[in-house]
């Protein structure tokens, strides 16, 4: 099975390569602690997405890693990667998010694979429920078995600004709908998101996506259906982005797909801005403390 990276991102709120800040003495990074749980739960290969000019950092700090214990390769979220008959619009400076990133490693799975953010913390409980899912994938008698992990709302939010989200509906065990809120916080005691200049409230145990899915090969060419009609509808917005939430939407919509949703018992915790770093050093520290992970991930092997 593999596992697909997201990690292209600069990280511009937080000022700088989020995914390359160590968040333990010993210089680990969250992306470590991902893959760590990753292949305890059975996956033998990792596929990260990565700006190109980035290739040589990542190699040398996280690649080498775990190169003896997986196979890992790259993939390139390039601004102009675009379906046929498209061009990059005149003055458009970055990529087009992250279902455009998903699809940047098209060439390189060929079988089921999980998708996650390389700047956010899942737990393992993540990990073993997207490989038991996806061990049962059957591709012959049904090629669209995806799936997703969702998170409680309260558990996602920052103290330190806004964040964006998947608001989902669940029914059954099965995803009805999500929605990207791009800009949801807290105050109060209450979460709510702002459109429009509009503020609207939120239930703190809202399941929301943190782009932790499964999926089978085929989600590429429907997501490149979806990136066509996207850029077909141009709304002359040179910062707008094609979210994979959205994506798997569409597909949904279209009947072609069905996503069932687990959740997973652990806390999520993710670095959106700067100062959210301290508080993902102390939580891994006590996760590390009792045991869960041991005190140098890089040692796993050897003890």
């Amino acid at each position: 099975m593999t596992l697909l990276i997201l990690a292209a991102g600069l990280g511009s709120r937080y000022g700088g390569l989020k995914q390359l800040d160590p968040v333990t003495e010993n210089g680990e990074f969250i992306i470590d602690f991902s893959v760590y749980d990753a292949i305890k739960s059975g996956f033998d290969k990792i596929v990260f997405v990565i700006k190109e000019e980035n290739l040589e950092l990542f190699r040398e700090t996280i690649g080498k890693r775990f190169e003896d214990q997986v196979k890992v390769e790259y993939a390139f979220q390039k601004i102009d990667d675009l379906p046929e008959g498209f061009s990059v619009p005149v003055g458009r400076e970055k990529p087009w998010g992250t279902a455009q990133a998903l699809l940047a490693a098209r060439h390189c799975i060929n079988e089921p694979f999980a998708v996650i953010n390389a700047d956010d913390f899942y737990g393992r409980n993540a990990y073993e429920k997207l490989a038991a899912h996806l061990r049962g994938v059957d591709l012959a008698a049904n090629p669209s078995p995806y799936c997703m992990v969702g998170y409680v709302l309260e558990n996602t939010l920052t103290d330190n600004g806004t964040v964006s989200r998947g608001v989902c509906e669940v029914k059954d065990g099965f995803l009805v709908d999500v929605v990207e809120r791009t800009k949801i916080s807290k105050g109060n005691g209450v979460a709510f998101f702002t459109e429009d200049g509009k503020d609207t409230q939120l239930s703190m145990d809202t399941v929301v996506s943190m782009n932790c899915w499964g999926f089978t090969p085929d989600i590429f060419d429907r997501v490149t259906k979806g990136f066509a009609e996207f850029l077909a509808n141009d709304d002359g917005n040179l910062k707008r982005e094609y979210y994979l939430p959205f994506a798997v939407k569409e597909i949904m919509d279209r009947g072609d797909c069905r996503v069932r949703v687990y959740s997973s018992g652990d806390s999520w915790y993710g670095v959106t801005y700067r100062e959210d770093h301290e508080r993902v050093v102390e939580s891994l520290k006590a996760l590390r403390d009792r045991g869960i992970y041991p005190q140098k991930l890089n040692e796993r092997e050897k003890a």
